[in-house]
């Protein structure tokens, strides 16, 4: 039995499209077709049902996604059985909100490439809606976003949320505490309409009774740092992604009598029995994260730029 049909099959069936699997493996879609249907003769059942244009595998092919799981699983112990001593070469599809990139991504993706030197990384960073449109799809590997994605053969874990804050032009801002109020006559630049970090925001003002001068949704924090440096207004960030932009830009993270909602964070990925990378990956970053976590709840001196 070919075990490429057997793949084909698997992520056909995993993702629920013939189209999507096709993406994944790189293939054409007539390809990914011939290869089912030749799967399909050798085995002699029909494994999709091709009645209507809705995906829907038939009796025998809900019962050979089992068997071709266990058969991909136990060509990946082989390969590692046999190749002992031989550093396997990785690639991880990897997506992230622009929240986790400015925060702690980058040395987590420079830990894994110490660590790792076959690892191959491709890196998107997207919005929440799109980053879970493609991890659905197959597109992604893994993804930090701020939902979880559900779908079957997905698998989610919560990460600590992100402290956010409000920042303000240093020169401008220079008051050492803010009330709610006093914000709500400026101008405050926040993530992309409908996001969380938007959501929150508009229902803390309406939970205080205050209307906001206006709110900017903009989904580049790159932008807003940069808007928020030349006097426009006031921004909503991660504090993590604050405290490292204000080192070495005009820029103060401002006091508040009235917290922020924090950002959730998900870390949803697919378990590939094709593979062992993206399971030892994902186990290498839930490491990393835990550890740099614990880290941040010591205790640390506050730079005098942040408390000033």
């Amino acid at each position: 039995m070919n075990l490429r049909f057997v793949e084909a099959f698997y992520w056909v069936a995993s993702l629920k499209s013939v189209t999507r699997a096709a993406e994944k493996l790189f293939l054409t879609q007539s390809a990914m077709s011939s290869r089912i249907a030749a799967l399909e003769e050798e085995l002699g059942v029909l494994l999709l049902d091709r009645r209507d244009k809705q995906f829907r595998l038939t009796v025998a092919g809900l019962r050979f996604f089992t068997y071709a799981q266990r058969l991909l699983e136990m060509q990946r112990e082989i390969k590692a059985e046999m190749g002992a001593g031989t550093p396997q070469a990785m690639t991880l599809r990897l997506g992230a909100i622009e929240s986790v990139l400015h925060s702690w991504l980058i040395p987590m993706v420079e830990k894994l490439q110490d660590d790792h030197e076959g690892l191959e990384l491709e890196m998107t960073v997207e919005t929440t809606p799109v980053l879970l449109d493609q991890i659905r799809r197959g597109a992604l590997d893994l993804i930090f976003a701020a939902l979880p994605a559900s779908m079957e053969g997905l698998r989610s874990r919560a990460l600590p949320p992100m402290e956010m804050v409000f920042v303000g032009n240093a020169q401008k801002m220079r008051r050492r505490m803010y009330r709610l109020s006093d914000l709500a006559d400026v101008d405050i630049l926040t993530f992309q309409r409908g996001s969380q970090p938007h959501v929150a925001l508009v229902d803390l003002f309406r939970q205080k009774k205050l209307e906001p001068r206006r709110v900017h949704t903009i989904s580049s924090i790159s932008a807003m740092t940069q808007l928020v440096e030349g006097g426009f207004g006031v921004a909503t960030l991660p504090l993590a992604a604050a405290q490292r932009l204000v080192e070495h830009r005009d820029l103060k993270l401002l006091k508040c009598d009235t917290a922020l909602q924090p950002l959730p964070v998900f870390a949803t990925f697919r378990a590939d029995p094709t593979s062992h990378a993206v399971e030892t990956v994902v186990q290498e970053v839930f490491r990393y994260i835990d550890s740099a976590q614990g880290k941040r709840a010591r205790p640390v001196a506050a730079s005098k730029k942040s408390m000033t």
